[in-house]
Order: structure tokens, then sequence, then C-alpha cells
């Protein structure tokens, strides 16, 4: 009897205030070029440096929004459902619980993890989950990795908040979403 094998799910994890279409170039290459056959999308509910961010349901809603059209992607709220501070150690032990049968890839651009001395017991998550390494550009990245745009979150407020265009770097429906809220203006 051949055994089926066990599916790969993606943790792809991060503040997306807003997300963009780096984050989606992220999601799309870790989906084309990796072992996955699911990528989770989850947003950071409380930043563990202390970051402040656009509120919780809306960046939920910009996520949903950003994400929606690429296949086998799934938008999850379980942060938001965890003890605060929100950790990958924590996120990643509770999603194998929940799912015991899946076999976990943290999927995390190359500039995050040259800061992994950051993140609470590194080590513990990449036994739990093996990194899916996605570069971006202007990043070190090995030869195993593919760049993906260097499109960066806050030159994205930064710029909204300037009333300046930033019609290249999202997508029309998040982009409609986050001015139609103020959530990024100078006032906000």
């Amino acid at each position: 009897m051949t055994s089926v094998p066990r599916p790969t799910w993606g943790l792809f994890g991060g503040a997306f205030d807003p997300p963009h279409l780096g984050h989606l170039a992220v999601a799309a290459v870790a989906l084309a070029t990796g072992p996955l056959d699911r990528l989770l999308v989850v947003p950071c509910f409380a930043h563990p440096l202390g970051k402040r961010m656009a509120p919780w349901d809306d960046r939920l809603a910009l996520c949903r929004l950003a994400f929606s059209h690429l296949a086998r992607v799934e938008l999850s709220d379980i942060e938001s459902r965890l003890p605060a501070p929100s950790l990958t150690l924590r996120t990643v032990e509770a999603l194998a619980a929940r799912h015991p049968g899946v076999t976990w890839r943290l999927v995390v651009g190359s500039d995050a993890l040259a800061d992994r001395s950051q993140w609470h017991r590194f080590d513990d998550i990449v036994r739990l989950a093996e990194p899916l390494v996605v570069g971006r550009a202007g990043h070190e990245a090995g030869a195993d990795v593919f760049a993906v745009p260097d499109v960066s979150s806050s030159a994205i407020r930064s710029r909204l908040a300037g009333g300046l265009d930033v019609r290249g770097w999202l997508d029309p429906a998040v982009l409609r979403y986050a001015l139609e809220r103020g959530l990024y203006s100078a006032r906000s």
C-alpha cells in the first residue's frame, strides 16, 4: 500500500501595512517555485517590536483584497486569537497543532531572514517550518533564491502621507480602500 504524501503548506507572515505588489510577488514566486500545496497569508496582529500599524480589521481587509485573486492562497486571522505580542514560533506551533498532517514551510524574504537575530527562538521556528526564502532585490540572496522587486511598505506609507502616486506598487483595490479609509494620510 502506498502512503499518501503529507501536504506542504507555506506560512507567509508580515505586517502587510499595506500589502503591496512585492508581497504578491513573494506569494506568487513561492507558489510557483516551492513545493507548496497551499499558502497561508498571516497578518501580524500585535507587532513584537511595538511597531505602530494600521488597524487590524483594515489590514485584514487589505490582505483579502490583495491576495484574493491568487489560487491556493488563504488568509488566516490566527494571530488575533493568540497571546500578544505576535511571535512566529507561537503561530507555527498553533498552526501545526490545528493541522497535524501538514508539513510547514516558512515563506520569508531574504531581507527578513537577514534580521533573524531579532526573531524569538528562530532555531525552534526552522525546526517546525523550514524556510522557503524569496530574495528581495538589493538584499543578499543565495543561488537558490528567487528575487522579487524591492518594494517597501514604509516607503508606500510615506508616499501616501505625502500625497504621492503609488499606483505601480499597490493593487488598485488595495489603493482604493486605503485612500477611502484615509489609512496612510498625513493626519492618520
